[in-house]
């Protein structure tokens, strides 16, 4: 996926725009916590609302929680990332995706809530 073309959550995590609409930890996220060595992702299925957590990554040095940045339903999970966690390091705006959503919400207000990579980059450091 193209960082330009994804919107991001004060908390750091991204989404696409799209039915489903995918979501990961920024690069920025990944870069902090270390190597990534397990992640934790909710079940298919299951509702979430924007600001929901949903999963964690644990790194060597953390384990941090993952919040939904928009409203919907799980419609897929990246199985992968269970035996090669290390894809959110190498990979996190492609192959190290974490879960699909189906959005429910007002997608368009979700996702103008949200930072374009600009605004996030220039904030997520402070």
């Amino acid at each position: 996926m193209n960082p330009d073309q994804l919107r991001f959550a004060a908390s750091h995590e991204w989404v696409s725009d799209g039915n489903p609409a995918t979501v990961g930890i920024s690069h920025f996220a990944q870069d902090q916590l270390g190597d990534v060595v397990f992640v934790e992702l909710p079940k298919v299925g299951t509702a979430l609302a924007a600001g929901d957590p949903f999963g964690s990554v644990e790194s060597v040095k953390t384990v941090s929680d993952i919040y939904a940045p928009i409203t919907g339903r799980v419609a897929a999970v990246n199985e992968a990332l269970v035996s090669t966690p290390e894809l959110v390091n190498s990979s996190p705006y492609d192959e190290g995706w974490l879960i699909k959503i189906e959005p429910t919400g007002d997608l368009a207000a979700e996702l103008g809530a949200l930072q374009d990579r600009a605004t996030y980059e220039s904030t997520a450091a402070h």
